[in-house]
């Protein structure tokens, strides 16, 4: 007999929160594997990630010199990306925005055409498990680079990619400097985001929202400190999709149980729960709905209800 959601999640019934559908519109194909997945294929043991990281610097430090090395070339992200989606469809996500960086078409000899290859044929092999809607990930680190702009450029000309997100820190490169390629996306009728509000202030979501015209923000919790801005986000219905457990490794909140996803779900912004890097944070998004409940955050219900909020719109079977 199939139970519900709700009865899973108040009896902790980890196999049956998973067999509930839901999606992840947050994560980054270059991590979104598990860790002890990439073990299993290396033959050796990788050094956990420390509880507690210094923010987005801290976890690239530790990704840099205990990951990377080891799946920094196209065998290491393919076979990531494969175990991916294969973690997902055990996981119950039946459709996933996984954002692919511009960078990674250096993996390639044939170079973004290839990579864009593999993407689709990676779309083809799950798309009866689950819905990859592939994302355009740019770094703000790589603003002033003119040839990945340009590669970023070509690729939205592709048609591959249905949404773009920006990333890395807010300080880096102001969202003016990217209005040029989020108007350009925008034209291509993709989704616009951007990484904000991690752990800038309030006003500089609403600030980067309205510059980059943004349908999204990866995280945004930091707006949970302005009741303007929260009824801004509300009526303006710009989804937050937040990732819980990373949010308290990188230390932009101190423990699961004080998360601000709950002053911005009270305050009717709109909310998805995500993985962000499975491979660095360790919770798929059953697991994070499974730790905001036992933290005391939401009750099943209400995750239940932003569950299925989720899941509007998605083309695979769902419930």
């Amino acid at each position: 007999m199939s139970i519900d959601f709700i009865e899973a999640l108040s009896t902790d019934n980890l196999t049956a929160i998973k067999a509930s559908p839901k999606t992840d519109v947050h994560c980054h194909a270059f991590f979104s594997a598990r860790r002890e997945s990439v073990e299993r294929w290396l033959g050796q043991p990788l050094t956990k990630p420390p509880p507690k990281m210094k923010g987005v610097e801290g976890m690239m430090a530790y990704a840099d010199a205990v990951l990377a090395p080891h799946i920094k070339h196209r065998e290491g992200f393919e076979f990531v990306a494969v175990s991916a989606m294969n973690d997902a469809v055990q996981d119950g996500v039946v459709m996933l925005e996984m954002s692919f960086d511009i960078r990674l078409a250096e993996f390639y000899s044939g170079g973004i055409t290839e990579l864009c290859a593999f993407i689709e044929a990676l779309v083809e092999r799950y798309n009866r498990q689950a819905e990859l809607r592939p994302e355009l990930g740019f770094s703000r680190g790589n603003a002033e680079d003119p040839k990945l702009m340009a590669l970023a450029q070509e690729a939205v000309e592709m048609g591959v990619f249905q949404s773009i997100d920006l990333y890395s820190r807010q300080e880096v490169c102001p969202p003016e400097v990217m209005k040029p390629l989020f108007t350009k996306a925008r034209a291509a009728e993709m989704k616009l985001k951007a990484h904000v509000g991690e752990f800038e202030d309030a006003d500089e979501v609403r600030r980067t929202v309205e510059v980059l015209d943004l349908d999204e923000v990866q995280h945004g919790i930091a707006a949970a400190e302005s009741v303007e801005v929260m009824r801004w986000l509300s009526e303006h219905h710009i989804q937050l999709n937040v990732c819980p457990t990373s949010n308290v490794m990188l230390d932009g909140v101190p423990e699961l149980a004080a998360h601000p996803i709950r002053v911005l779900f009270d305050n009717g912004v709109p909310v998805t729960i995500n993985t962000d890097d499975l491979m660095i944070f360790g919770q798929s998004v059953s697991e994070e709905y499974r730790n905001l409940y036992q933290a005391g955050v939401f009750s099943a219900d209400e995750l239940d209800n932003i569950r299925r909020a989720s899941l509007v719109g998605v083309t695979a079977q769902s419930r």
